[in-house]
């Protein structure tokens, strides 16, 4: 497979900020470097920086579409086998970095729901120890994405025009990408002052009036140690809060599949109704995944304004400057969630053509701008 060959410098910048910013890789840190196959470049580059210091690197290159013959072939012995690597990289490590590099983003799509809702629940309990894990601070983890072909495709982009969509997004041209990201942390840090101790978030737009509640809930700061790109402030919404109804801008893709024009309505924090004009079927199995699977685990403000297209590609889209994400399913406990799911879908609202969010009766957000 052809793959953008972007020049070594451009690598070492971005395992630099990975390494020393998205995480703080410290000597002795047992480090699992995870990605797929064609980003050998940056996993190269990564794995040379967490040498430098001095952490202990655990380096596991995948191939694309290894989860589909498991899911597919596979008897259901071996779908709920967690293997000691996964387990290891889940309740052990010190730091895992995770770089996404699919050459086939469709792999999954002849899968049966059933079955990856099965593999989904047999990794429940090494997720909430992840999660834990991460809320306590005695790990850390980032995800980034290297472009392919296939990512490109998904996007509707050349190759090379998508790997500039993906360095500006991670503000990797800029002169510091560091110090660009301590800027937007800042601006971020702002919004999150002036949210702190309200209470109703009222979010309106086409097809949408929603009412939740963030009461004596924690406002996260999303600033590129985590996801990177990053671009967002998050919290968890009372779990029996959210009440009216939502119609989803952008389609969902998961498990290889599109789910495209979702609605959702809530009652006391519970999805009641729920459709899509395509992929309904696999959206409606998915919500019955388990009990937490029909409350939001998450909601989100997006803050990256480098990020102004849809990509196919959550990573990217979630942080859309001037839209919202909710998430069904597993919330972070460093939120102050308590929803736990073997799930966490995030869907995403766009505000910057009619949108408003009010906040305790105070402007926000108009038309995907912050007027506070």
């Amino acid at each position: 497979m052809e793959c953008y060959d972007l020049p070594d410098p451009r690598m070492t910048t971005w395992a630099k900020a990975i390494v020393n910013y998205s995480v703080v890789v410290k000597p002795g840190d047992s480090v699992v470097i995870i990605g797929g196959a064609p980003a050998e470049p940056l996993l190269r580059a990564i794995y040379r920086e967490v040498v430098a210091n001095g952490g202990y690197p655990i380096m596991f290159p995948i191939f694309s579409g290894l989860n589909a013959d498991l899911l597919l072939h596979g008897q259901d012995d071996q779908v709920n086998w967690i293997n000691p690597v996964e387990r290891f990289l889940r309740t052990e490590a010190d730091v895992v970095i995770n770089v996404l590099a699919e050459s086939n983003t469709k792999s999954m799509s002849a899968v049966d729901p059933v079955r990856q809702s099965m593999f989904q629940r047999a990794r429940s309990e090494i997720l909430q120890t992840y999660m834990e894990r991460d809320a306590s601070g005695v790990m850390q983890w980032t995800i980034t994405l290297y472009p392919t072909d296939a990512f490109a495709q998904d996007a509707d982009m050349s190759t090379g025009d998508y790997a500039e969509f993906v360095f500006n997004a991670c503000k990797l041209n800029q002169p510091d990408p560091i110090a660009a990201w301590l800027e937007l942390a800042q601006e971020q840090q702002r919004l999150i002052d002036w949210l702190t101790g309200k209470d109703e978030i009222h979010l309106i737009g086409p097809g949408t009036d929603l009412r939740l509640s963030a009461k004596d809930r924690i406002w996260c700061n999303a600033d590129g140690r985590k996801n990177f790109p990053d671009g967002e402030v998050f919290t968890g919404p009372v779990e029996t809060s959210a009440n009216g109804y939502v119609q989803f801008s952008f389609p969902v893709i998961s498990g290889g599949r599109e789910i495209s024009d979702i609605r959702l309505s809530f009652e006391n924090g519970k999805v009641t109704e729920a459709s899509a004009a395509k992929g309904e079927d696999y959206l409606l199995r998915t919500l019955e995944t388990d009990e937490g699977a029909r409350f939001l685990g998450e909601f989100a403000f997006g803050t990256n304004f480098d990020i102004q297209r849809f990509s196919k590609n959550i990573l990217f889209d979630e942080k859309i400057g001037g839209t919202v994400h909710m998430a069904i399913g597993a919330g972070y406990p460093n939120t102050g969630s308590t929803n736990k799911s073997a799930i966490h879908w995030d869907m995403i609202c766009d505000l910057r053509q009619g949108g408003q969010v009010h906040v305790d009766g105070q402007p926000f957000i108009r038309d995907g701008r912050f007027v506070v």
